[in-house]
């Protein structure tokens, strides 16, 4: 029997960055089940969105789908936005039938996947004057914030750095130069910005201008979206999905 595609669904971006980012990671994922459908959509911002892929999965002549939500936590776009698109588009499809994936963090690949891009800067988990900042998005959904905060303090405990603390790019606190702040209370001399995003955007792109501006010339580490943890993570996500009960057709 034909599996059921997997739709991987971003946030979307007007930076094209962002997308070229998410079609490499999905390449890395065919790569490794080269028999599997694996098609990208957006929430917004970005081409195509959800509810159109979803329109060309059933004109395909697939019955069943996979969407696997390529967000780091439970905020609103997880918990609203993807089951609205969904919805609508089994208003268009009634015999539809879709499962929706868990988001992709909490889950190990996903620290592990920051951890080799901050590596492959050069920080050195050695070095006591190295101040570390794990930068993400930022949400006014608590959870989703902790997360972060969860890995810096494992990130800590494994190392000798003066300090690791999660800073965030908008909604939450502390901000970077807070952040920078603190880390040189604690003996930082040094610093380095590990990336809590999957993708190139607005905001990490203002974690970099500030993080520049106040700590002089911080290593800064990339996205984390086209490793090969996280391709393998999606694919968890869609065999998780696939055995649970879908959402159900309107027919």
């Amino acid at each position: 029997m034909t599996s059921a595609p997997l739709v991987a669904v971003a946030h979307g971006s007007r930076d094209p960055r962002s997308a070229e980012t998410v079609h490499r990671l999905l390449g890395v994922v065919r790569a490794l089940r080269p028999e599997l459908d694996v098609r990208a959509a957006f929430l917004d911002l970005s081409q195509p969105l959800l509810g159109d892929v979803l329109d060309a999965v059933r004109a395909d002549g697939h019955r069943e789908a996979v969407v696997v939500p390529l967000l780091l936590g439970h905020a609103f776009h997880a918990r609203v936005d993807v089951p609205a698109a969904v919805a609508e588009a089994q208003q268009r499809h009634p015999d539809l039938r879709v499962r929706i994936g868990d988001v992709l963090g909490p889950d190990p690949r996903l620290d592990a996947a920051a951890w080799r891009r901050l590596l492959a800067t050069g920080a050195d988990p050695d070095d006591p004057e190295l101040g570390v900042l794990l930068a993400g998005a930022g949400s006014s959904h608590a959870p989703a914030n902790r997360l972060v905060a969860d890995v810096a303090a494992r990130w800590q405990s494994r190392t000798s750095w003066a300090g690791t603390v999660a800073t965030f790019a908008a909604a939450a606190a502390p901000d970077v130069p807070a952040a920078i702040e603190l880390l040189r209370a604690r003996g930082a001399r040094r610093f380095a910005v590990g990336s809590w995003f999957l993708a190139p955007g607005l905001l990490p792109d203002r974690i970099v201008e500030l993080a520049s501006a106040h700590a002089g010339a911080p290593l800064l580490a990339a996205p984390m979206a086209d490793d090969a943890g996280v391709a393998d993570l999606v694919l968890h996500r869609y065999d998780l999905a696939s055995v649970e009960a879908p959402v159900p057709a309107l027919t």
